[in-house]
């Protein structure tokens, strides 16, 4: 009902000043009119309008005029200069906001988004400063304009977190197009970031669109944002063979293969003494572009080495023993272990 309530003080306002003016006016225009006999008629209106005229201009006092000026004129010429003054400075502001937005690379269709929001919410602004000075009361429409905002917000509340957060995604640019991320258990390239979602593609070339909230509140894992990184093997040898003949091995192949950087240094080292092997953890640095193509080679070449210089890769075994009770066989007896080979 609020709305009704300013169009009512605006009625009283202009009706008051409509009877005002009537008061002027009616006297004037309440004379008869002439007729002219001889035409069988009215006067023509090449006459009756220069009458009316010099009528309205004799009866109107101009000491009211001066009063109603000086009464109402300063809030009305003040209220049309903060529209105007207030609606250029929303377009200059927004179009600053577009401005900015775009030399930090924000998508085309949420430059436009953000420009048509502030120029907006600015306006709002602007129109409650102008009704202000016209002595309207505006105290309760900044209230319904409140209120509705609270309610718009707590309806899109997932929406706008969305929003907000793809904002932060462009501004703080954790990660760019193209990068490789791991977000939650998904990872995949950083195909697009959109207003409300960011879209990822995996390696097996699947699409998945993960919301923008989901990635500001979890960890995100960028695995291209430096450009080296480490690869982590665990090559288990026989309690059997000789340490320092598997080391040599895995020294001498990670310095054969060229994709492979001296700085920072390959790390090999026996990590662990396990159940069944010890173990080896080999540590080479490579460009992140070399990453999934070096460690396959690293793997298929330690096998292959290991082959050639008799070297043993542990694995489990199972032993079947079969017991002979009264001169019958009985069920096989099946006894799980694991065990070097």
């Amino acid at each position: 009902m609020t709305h009704y309530f300013y169009v009512s003080v605006l009625a009283e306002r202009m009706a008051g000043f409509a009877e005002a003016l009537t008061d002027q006016i009616v006297p004037m225009v309440s004379t008869q009119t002439d007729v002219d006999p001889e035409a069988g008629g009215l006067a023509s209106s090449t006459e009756i309008f220069p009458r009316i005229w010099s009528k309205l201009r004799d009866s109107l006092d101009i000491e009211w005029v001066i009063n109603l000026a000086l009464t109402h004129g300063p809030n009305l010429l003040a209220a049309i200069i903060v529209f105007f003054l207030g609606r250029m400075v929303a377009r200059i502001a927004s179009a600053m906001m577009v401005r900015a937005a775009r030399k930090a690379r924000v998508d085309q269709t949420l430059l436009g988004f953000i420009g048509n929001v502030a120029y907006v919410l600015m306006l709002c602004v602007v129109c409650i400063a102008a009704l202000s000075r016209l002595g309207i009361d505006t105290t309760s429409l900044t209230a319904v304009l409140a209120a509705a905002g609270f309610a718009v917000g707590m309806a899109l509340q997932g929406t706008l977190g969305n929003f907000a957060s793809g904002i932060l995604l462009v501004f703080f640019k954790p990660f760019r197009v193209g990068d490789f991320v791991d977000v939650g258990g998904v990872a995949g390239n950083v195909v697009e970031i959109q207003i409300f979602n960011t879209i990822l593609r995996t390696p097996d070339n699947v699409r998945i669109i993960v919301p923008n909230s989901t990635l500001t509140s979890g960890t995100i894992r960028n695995l291209t944002a430096e450009p080296q990184r480490r690869i982590d093997l665990v090559v288990g040898t026989s309690y059997h063979d000789d340490l320092r003949v598997v080391r040599r091995f895995l020294e001498e192949l990670v310095r054969s293969d060229d994709r492979i950087l001296a700085e920072p240094a390959p790390v090999v080292a026996v990590s662990e003494l396990g159940d069944s092997s010890v173990n080896f953890v080999v540590r080479p640095w490579v460009m992140h572009s070399h990453y999934h193509a070096v460690k396959f080679s690293l793997i298929e070449q330690i096998k292959l080495g290991f082959d050639e210089r008799g070297l043993t890769i542990p694995f489990p075994s199972r032993d079947v023993f079969v017991h002979h009770s009264m001169g019958q066989n009985s069920l096989p007896f099946i006894n799980e272990s694991s065990v070097a080979a």
